[in-house]
């Protein structure tokens, strides 16, 4: 059974930083192979792709975290990342952990199969 753990959001101030984490276990294969991503649903909005990384470690952004915020991951420990910088409020959201195959990098929420419960950031102006 897969399992996606998100860790890391709060609540801080404009231009704070926060870095999530999203511990991945139960995967039929090396967690090495899957594509990871972050996405963010805040209230009365559709949920958009935040920062994608392939197994490789090639990564995409949402231009309107492009420079703020840096995708990565830790195979050995089975962890996604998301180190956000320059927080602002228009970043405030759920934020979710992600998991799949290529769809999930190139068709973005809809191609993931795997999600996680969401951590919550909050960003006070």
């Amino acid at each position: 059974q897969v399992q996606l753990v998100e860790l890391g959001g709060g609540s801080v101030q404009t231009g704070g930083s926060l870095t999530l984490s999203c511990r991945a276990s139960g995967f039929a294969a090396p967690f090495s192979s899957y594509y990871m991503g972050w996405f963010r649903q805040a209230p009365g909005k559709a949920r958009e792709g935040v920062a994608l990384i392939t197994p490789t470690s090639a990564t995409s952004y949402l231009g309107s975290v492009k420079g703020r915020f840096t995708i990565s991951r830790d195979n050995a420990k089975n962890t996604l990342y998301l180190q956000m910088h320059s927080l602002q409020p228009a970043d405030t959201a759920m934020y979710y952990c992600a998991a799949g195959g290529s769809d999930c990098y190139t068709r973005g929420a809809s191609g993931c199969s795997d999600w996680g419960q969401g951590t919550q950031v909050t960003v006070s102006s």
